[in-house]
């Protein structure tokens, strides 16, 4: 079933606040509704399944694995109605234009993704796909330190938070992240020598 416009949606949030298992749940009303999905995500991120989006509450989707954006473009099938991406922050800023000129093409896009890094700033090219998007879903995870609403990912070390200098990728789960919220959330700068 055609769509009679392009869109963009796009499900963020913090790690562990339901992102992917939002995502699923969308594409698989897309498929009850009869409409073709093809789902993409970046290579980078192998932590449950090559070739499916995987969430950490263990629900799962067909998905192909791309290294760049452009990709998707040149791997999409011919009827494709309903084109979800996972894991958008790791994608380079060419998503954007994927994105924007599937919608144009009057497909509806479901992007997920996480809206900032460890460091609480920004991540990669999710500022500028909210602000193309139709509909922006932020969620929210629970503070494993104080069981209100996170909103923040928490990286750790040896467990202790990550310093500010730190990689900002560095692909895991629950081994390296948790949910926490902005009086919880801890982000050192590197000692000065």
């Amino acid at each position: 079933m055609k769509h009679t416009k392009g869109s963009i949606e796009v499900v963020t949030g913090s790690m562990f606040c339901g992102k992917t298992d939002e995502l699923i749940r969308r594409l698989r009303r897309a498929t009850i509704a009869r409409q073709s999905v093809q789902g993409f995500k970046p290579a980078i991120d192998i932590r449950y399944a090559v070739n499916k989006v995987t969430s950490h509450a263990g629900a799962e989707f067909e998905a192909l694995p791309v290294e760049k954006s452009q990709e998707i473009l040149r791997n999409l099938a011919d009827d494709i109605t309903v084109v979800a991406i996972d894991e958008a922050q790791f994608f380079d800023e060419g998503i954007v234009s994927v994105a924007e000129e599937l919608a144009e093409k009057g497909l509806r896009v479901i992007i997920a993704g996480l809206d900032t890094d460890f460091r609480a700033e920004p991540f990669g090219p999710m500022p500028a796909l909210m602000a193309k998007a139709e509909k922006v879903r932020k969620l929210r995870a629970i503070c494993v330190v104080c069981g209100e609403e996170a909103a923040r990912t928490q990286r750790l070390v040896n467990g202790e938070p990550a310093k500010y200098d730190d990689p900002i990728v560095i692909v895991g789960a629950d081994e390296l992240y948790e949910a926490r919220c902005r009086k919880h959330h801890e982000v050192p700068r590197q000692e000065e020598k």
